[in-house]
């Protein structure tokens, strides 16, 4: 690896969503280790809905290494659920192709939405994409023309996904 000024830009709710429907749980503090090691990324900034009362995960998140870049969310009814959005993209394409680009020489962009197909190709025709991270196989056909540059998350799933440890319960005595 030639630079060690490689950053990634991940769409959360893209990211999350799409392992959850491949059936698993991804764990974030394992993936920002495994971008700081395969791809030396220096920075990941994680694109993602503030919510009231999810102030615990987002300090989880800040202290496993994520730079968090915060999108008001909106509600909206649909089949008689109540349901959040938070849509994260115009925020992310900024922080990639303006906000920060002079500071990185290669970026990972992590997503699978054809929304994105405009940032990928001129991150690649900058000679600046590294790779475009998809959470499964079903990405946006738009992203097709970079299968090169695409790595499948859900091919990672015994590296990344979450288990749950189980915590002892403790007396608070000793053994005689």
């Amino acid at each position: 690896m030639k630079s060690e000024r490689n950053y990634a830009f991940i769409d959360s709710q893209n990211l999350n969503l799409g392992v959850k429907s491949a059936g698993w749980s991804l764990d974030f503090g394992k993936f920002r280790l495994y971008l700081k090691n395969k791809y030396h990324v220096s920075k990941a900034y994680l694109f993602i809905g503030q919510l009231a009362g999810q102030e615990s995960l987002y300090d989880r998140l800040q202290d496993q290494g994520y730079h968090l870049i915060f999108k008001p969310t909106t509600t909206y009814r649909a089949n008689g659920k109540v349901l959040v959005k938070g849509n994260v993209d115009a925020e992310l394409v900024l922080y990639a192709a303006a906000k920060v680009f002079d500071e990185y020489d290669q970026a990972i962009i992590v997503t699978g939405d054809g929304d994105f197909h405009c940032l990928v190709e001129y991150l690649k025709e900058e000679k600046k994409l590294l790779h475009l991270m998809v959470p499964n196989n079903k990405f946006s056909k738009l992203l097709g023309r970079f299968l090169k540059d695409i790595v499948r998350i859900n091919l990672l799933r015994s590296q990344l996904e979450y288990r749950a440890t189980k915590k002892t319960r403790s007396s608070g005595r000793s053994k005689p």
